[in-house]
């Protein structure tokens, strides 16, 4: 296959059927070699193609929350009074910039995730 950075979804296509072809492949030969290229490639297309986005903020509670057996009284040293805590769940209360780094310190959940523009109805 010849090497060549790839522009259209054509050209992707071939790649991951090439990669696919070379899956297994030893590192430190031609063929470990073309398939480390053809994977950054592919990765590189796929960043700007498909990009995955942060998910939501609320939802990143949500998910956390199940992960871990919490209910909503667990998030009220995080978040504060039980209101609060709904008003956050149901998008009617922006979480702040407090709220935010307890639940980065307390769930561990990534500050990057949590600092997203909420929707509030």
């Amino acid at each position: 296959m010849e090497i060549k950075p790839i522009r259209t979804e054509a050209d992707y296509e071939a790649a991951l059927a090439e990669i696919e072809l070379l899956w297994g492949s030893e590192p430190d030969n031609p063929e470990g070699d073309l398939f480390e290229v053809l994977f950054t490639l592919v990765e590189a297309y796929e960043e700007r193609h498909y990009p995955i986005l942060p998910p939501d903020p609320v939802e990143a509670i949500k998910y956390y929350m199940d992960s871990r057996g919490l209910d909503r009284r667990d998030l009220e040293q995080f978040i504060g009074p039980s209101g609060r805590v709904s008003e956050v769940l149901n998008r009617k209360r922006p979480l702040t910039l407090n709220m935010i780094r307890k639940l980065n310190a307390g769930l561990g959940i990534p500050a990057e995730v949590l600092i997203q523009n909420t929707i509030v109805s």
